[in-house]
């Protein structure tokens, strides 16, 4: 059996080329052999695929007004000044949490939009550096949490589902665990 400790297996081959190797030709060889299984199978491989792409098309249709409705609803947040009165509201819980400030505008709208979110960390990032603590937080936090409502709404929106309470609930909460999560673990690693 193969040692991997030095990062060599047999033969002297270097783990990370192996996987390097293994990850350049996966999605190519699934392109290739997906189509191919199903030609085999004797499926119209060219008619389902312009099927497919018929039904995205609708399904794309059908969400744009709950994307576009998200997107307003956030802009109408951050414009307004709500954000900031939230920011103020909260300082003091922030304080005892140890957690800067400057990253709860990130907390508040990653639930809502990923490009947003993704926005305030690059502007986290610009303004404090990714190397700080703020940028380690943000980063973590982009990471370890996902974009809730904008989930909720193009999934169940496109199947037709508007009693989402329960799993709005359940997807905040996840949210909130994993920002103090990150928060924890950023205090941890590099506090």
């Amino acid at each position: 059996m193969p040692s991997y400790a030095n990062g060599k297996g047999a033969g002297g081959v270097e783990l990370v080329d192996v996987l390097s190797f293994v990850a350049s030709w996966t999605i190519p060889l699934m392109l290739m052999l997906i189509p191919l299984y199903g030609y085999l199978r004797g499926v119209n491989v060219y008619e389902e695929f312009i099927e497919g792409a018929k039904e995205g098309l609708a399904l794309s249709v059908q969400i744009m007004p709950y994307v576009l409705s998200i997107f307003v609803a956030i802009g109408v947040f951050r414009d307004s000044g709500a954000m900031d009165l939230l920011i103020n509201l909260i300082k003091p819980l922030l304080n005892l949490i140890h957690m800067p400030g400057e990253v709860l505008p990130l907390a508040v709208v990653r639930p809502l939009s990923g490009n947003s979110s993704l926005a305030i960390t690059v502007e986290l990032m610009r303004n404090w550096g990714p190397d700080t603590f703020i940028g380690r937080l943000a980063s973590t936090m982009q990471a370890s949490t996902d974009t809730t409502f904008y989930v909720l709404t193009l999934y169940f929106g496109s199947v037709g589902i508007s009693k989402m309470r329960h799993a709005l609930a359940v997807g905040l909460f996840a949210d909130v665990v994993g920002m103090l999560a990150a928060l924890f673990f950023v205090h941890l690693f590099f506090g």
